[in-house]
């Protein structure tokens, strides 16, 4: 007869109470890039002002468009070329101190300008101090967040923090622009620095370098990744990674294609869009609530371009988005009037849609060539996406003293954003790059 005392095995496939609450607790990584949203959203105001000043200044201090648009060019330059040095800044000291450094300077230069009497200070503040702390703002942060953080949903998390900056604008853009209306451009200057200020308490507080700070594996990953010792000489790591980078083909070719990417947009539209629809009758509010619109359309279609980044062939979106900006951009010399029209709402829905789509798989295409070194690499791309900003910020302007108009710079970049749609399929694909060595 068989015992009745044999105690059963308890199911195994049983979970607990605890690790069911774990398994369903929210991952760390997720507030993180929900504090970064947040970050790039308070930054996003000084994106937002550029455009803005150019008819004020112009009538204030009677300083050419050129050189106005000269400061603005030494703002998106710089906003570039620091971006590399930033990343690998982070590396060295943690992704919290950097930003909070560089929206501190952000605010300083803006708050600076209110003095200013002279073209050379404009150049101080808004084109040194502010492209210098911007550039620590720029999409290497996004991209350092999510490489550290994320190892599933990086084309998704890319997309959503790149919407972050069109967000700021959606909100700052029709604030700056009636202040500048009613009450000049100075309380616009003053705004742009205390929003920048205040979110510098928010991320000394609640932003995390590493997930191995708070003992978690980054989201999606296997393992636990301990984290990375500080990486010493950033500067020597930066310029080692450009000159072990620009030894491969598909560098030169993400470079020139962000370049034209960059000219396209924060040069050419950005800067010169209120403007050249103020030439055109149209009040500075509607022309800048135009903007924003389009930065609510940005949000929608980057955040949809990081969820086709991480399902389709990189280089066709690529040029996909950019075949259709160069359409885009041909027909709008046509459709800017006194009034906003239905023509015109079209392009702005149409273009936003496709602002900044082209960052998620421009990131996507570095971490699959360069790998580790890939937030460094594509600081370096994203500086020539802000050189062909900055080359574009001032030839619009002296095209405009020059001609009178800024058609002929729409048409240019039109025929750009073609080029740049032809060298994105000619992208190779393939496994990281070794070309890349760690310093």
């Amino acid at each position: 007869m068989t015992q009745t005392s044999d105690i059963p095995a308890a199911p195994a496939a049983s979970p607990t109470g605890e690790a069911v609450r774990r398994r369903r607790r929210v991952h760390r990584a997720w507030f993180v890039a929900a504090v970064a949203f947040v970050t790039i959203i308070g930054a996003a105001a000084f994106r937002s002002l550029p455009g803005l000043l150019i008819d004020p200044l112009h009538q204030e201090f009677g300083w050419s468009r050129a050189t106005i648009g000269l400061a603005v060019s030494i703002n998106l330059a710089l906003y570039g070329l620091t971006a590399p040095f930033a990343a690998a800044l982070m590396d060295r000291y943690g992704i919290r101190r950097v930003v909070a450094a560089a929206l501190t300077v952000i605010a300083l230069g803006s708050g600076l300008t209110v003095w200013m009497t002279a073209a050379w200070q404009l150049l101080l503040c808004w084109g040194l101090l502010v492209g210098l702390g911007s550039g620590s703002m720029a999409l290497a942060f996004a991209a350092t967040v999510t490489n550290r953080w994320f190892t599933e949903r990086r084309g998704l998390v890319t997309g959503i923090l790149t919407a972050a900056a069109a967000s700021g604008q959606l909100i700052f853009l029709p604030l700056l622009s009636w202040i500048v209306q009613e009450h000049q451009w100075r309380p616009a200057a003053v705004t742009v620095a205390l929003a920048a200020l205040a979110v510098v308490p928010f991320v000394w507080l609640l932003l995390r370098d590493h997930p191995a700070d708070v003992g978690l594996a980054p989201y999606g990953a296997k393992e636990f990744v301990p984290k990375p010792p500080p990486v010493p000489g950033a500067a020597r790591r930066t310029l080692s990674v450009l000159f072990s980078a620009a030894r491969t083909g598909p560098f030169w070719l993400l470079a020139g294609t962000f370049a034209i990417c960059g000219a396209s947009t924060n040069g050419l539209v950005q800067t010169h869009f209120v403007p050249a629809a103020h030439d055109h009758g149209m009040p500075i509010t509607a022309a800048a609530s135009l903007l924003a619109v389009i930065g609510v359309f940005d949000v929608v279609g980057t955040v949809a371009s990081g969820w086709f980044t991480d399902r389709f062939d990189t280089r066709r979106l690529l040029a996909v988005y950019y075949a259709l900006r160069g359409v885009s951009l041909l027909f709008l010399p046509m459709l800017l009037a006194p009034s906003v029209h239905p023509p015109m709402i079209f392009f702005i829905v149409f273009y936003g849609l496709d602002w900044v789509a082209t960052v998620p798989p421009t990131i996507a295409l570095c971490r699959e060539h360069y790998g580790d070194d890939s937030a460094i690499v594509f600081g370096w791309v994203l500086a020539s996406h802000q050189v062909g900003a900055a080359a574009v910020a001032f030839a619009g302007g002296l095209a405009r003293d020059v001609f009178g108009t800024y058609d002929v710079v729409w048409y240019a970049s039109g025929a750009l954003c073609a080029a740049a749609a032809l060298m994105a399929l000619v992208i190779r694909r393939g496994a990281p790059s070794r070309a890349v060595a760690a310093v």
